[in-house]
């Protein structure tokens, strides 16, 4: 009944609008959990912004900001029941249901943003045990976002410089980051990231395991003292997904619109958190945003040691995914396979906006 509602809705919709009235737009409601600021936000409307291009004008995205439609928590299932067409998704939310997803949150050696995200992009719309997996949620894959690496922002005399520095110290992390820093010693704090400065403000927290791109979003410069840069891994499942009834009763054209939309958006996002990676790490020990805040780098033998303590998480995935009726190996060495083909793409060729 979901599905023929959803359907009766678009034929309305399209039977109104006809091939040759390019006046008439298809709107496509978007649940976006966060605020309207940051390079994510822009990247979100950028996507929304390609729609309308790519389709002349007869496809538009409506952008329903910071949980205005569904919180982030509820956004899977808002979209899957369509109370939402298009959404941010986060695995870590709904960790069984999105494991399709959760394989982009595995700590590995690469955190490049671009790399990290046309891997994500081309496994997702090329795998189809993995396709399957979503679209036994209702859900459609369309594009990727990622964190960038992970670096630890810490409070006054809290510095991280060493895998032993990590003991005791209180920490906030997400997803399988969370887990290896407790392998690790530390005790987890739990906690929404919208908190996390007063967390640091308060003493709540010592350190945070957090990413360049944020820390001038959520001005957390104000209430540390230093940056371990540690570019570890990166947070990519968290995707953009479609509705799969309504999907399904899209033109092939108004499909790749969005497929489209969603394949440029990578690069976009990409460029803009490259750019504003490079830019805060300058930025921060020079104090160009009031408060002078040291960057270290973490020495490479550390680095390699917090990347070995997570690897128990990959092979953690695998067994997840057979245990789910798919091939988890085949699927992950395909992943791992996409990684090293971005990686000898940008090595060779440098990134997409540089040529």
């Amino acid at each position: 009944m979901k599905h023929q509602l959803k359907s009766w809705l678009l034929v309305g919709l399209l039977g109104l609008a006809g091939a040759a009235q390019a006046s008439a737009e298809l709107v496509l409601r978007f649940a976006e959990g966060s605020p309207n600021r940051g390079t994510r936000a822009q990247a979100v409307q950028y996507f929304a912004d390609e729609v309308a291009r790519l389709s002349d004008g007869a496809m538009k995205v409506e952008i329903h900001w910071g949980g205005a439609l569904l919180k982030f928590s509820g956004i899977m299932d808002g979209v899957a029941s369509g109370t939402a067409d298009i959404g941010t998704v986060l695995s870590a939310y709904n960790p069984s249901k999105l494991s399709s997803l959760s394989i982009g949150d595995i700590p590995l050696e690469t955190s490049d943003p671009w790399v990290g995200m046309r891997a994500m992009y081309e496994l997702l719309t090329t795998e189809p045990q993995l396709q399957s997996s979503l679209a036994e949620q209702d859900l459609v894959y369309l594009s990727n976002f990622s964190t960038s690496g992970v670096q630890f922002e810490c409070t006054q005399g809290n510095e991280i410089r060493t895998v032993a520095d990590i003991a005791g110290k209180r920490m906030r992390a997400s997803a399988t980051y969370a887990k290896v820093l407790d392998d690790l010693g530390a005790n987890m704090v739990n906690m929404t990231y919208g908190k996390v400065y007063q967390a640091l403000d308060s003493g709540l927290v010592d350190c945070l395991a957090s990413y360049f791109y944020t820390m001038r979003a959520y001005k957390t410069y104000e209430v540390v003292e230093s940056v371990t840069r540690v570019d570890w891994g990166q947070l990519m499942g968290f995707a953009i997904v479609f509705n799969k009834f309504l999907w399904d009763d899209l033109t092939d054209a108004q499909q790749q619109v969005l497929q489209e939309a969603g394949s440029r958006m990578v690069d976009h996002f990409a460029q803009l958190q490259l750019e504003e990676i490079h830019q805060v790490a300058d930025a921060l020990p020079a104090g160009d945003f009031g408060p002078v805040v040291r960057v270290v780098d973490i020495a490479p033998s550390e680095r390699e040691a917090i990347i070995e303590a997570s690897r128990k998480y990959r092979d953690l995935w695998i067994e997840q995914a057979n245990a789910q009726g798919l091939d988890g190996q085949q699927i992950w060495q395909h992943y791992a396979s996409l990684l090293e083909k971005y990686q000898a793409l940008r090595a060779e060729s440098g990134y997409p906006w540089d040529s």
